[in-house]
């Protein structure tokens, strides 16, 4: 299903969860507790998704297409049937890279009002 720019524009700014979320799913499928595990190791342990916030937010991202279920299994002779594993899907992809900007773009106007030393 292709999507429009309003599509992409109708989901910004991303609830911080989902942008995580979305984070965590870019590089490698992952399973709920691998999501959970790659965003306290980003984040240094400053955001800890609890699960029941983590199961929303994905169920309301595969709602919106903005991640998919897989099949795929990493290594599935090692792995538990029951985990589910989520993959960013292109549309992810662009709402993902539309937020990075918007964000960048609000560091850019801090800095220049003072807000932001200049090398943070």
């Amino acid at each position: 299903m292709a999507h429009s720019q309003s599509d992409i524009s109708a989901l910004i700014p991303l609830p911080p969860a989902t942008f995580h979320i979305l984070m965590a799913v870019a590089q490698e499928d992952r399973h709920g507790y691998g999501i959970i595990q790659d965003v306290i190791r980003r984040t240094n342990g400053e955001l800890k998704l609890s699960a029941g916030t983590l199961y929303r937010s994905v169920q309301r991202m595969l709602e919106q297409g903005l991640i998919d279920e897989t099949d795929d299994r990493p290594a599935p002779e090692l792995d538990d049937e029951r985990r589910r594993y989520y993959r960013i899907s292109a549309f992810g992809t662009a709402v993902a890279r539309a937020e990075t900007r918007r964000m960048t773009q609000l560091v850019r106007m801090a800095r220049t009002q003072g807000l932001l030393p200049e090398r943070a």
